[in-house]
């Protein structure tokens, strides 16, 4: 499980390591390029109904981590289809497998 700490919230985003590097390549291109986008999720069943989305922009800090020290393969239609959306009025949405832990849910609130 991979770990994205957005901003000063007091609660991390816990997503799977795979989606996580996956992610991390496309937040990174865009970020460099100085272009902002949203970042979405649905929450876990065990949370209130409902999604959660953050924007993401360069001048936001941004730390991720992984649970493995080795990063996994890279698929580059994975990748497309995350840049892909990424570009879109609706931005990137995690799909709701890849996201873990109920500390998701207090990421908006903080």
């Amino acid at each position: 499980m991979g770990v994205l700490f957005y901003g000063s919230a007091e609660h991390p985003i816990e997503i799977d390591d795979v989606a996580l590097a996956h992610l991390k390549v496309v937040i990174a291109t865009k970020l460099r390029r100085n272009e902002s986008f949203t970042l979405s999720w649905q929450h876990d069943d065990d949370q209130p109904r409902g999604r959660s989305t953050i924007w993401l922009h360069p001048s936001i800090q941004l730390r991720f981590e992984f649970e493995e020290p080795t990063p996994p393969p890279l698929d580059p239609a994975r990748i497309h289809a995350y840049a892909t959306s990424a570009n879109t009025s609706g931005g990137v949405l995690i799909p709701e497998e890849h996201i873990l832990g109920p500390g998701v849910r207090q990421l908006v609130n903080a």
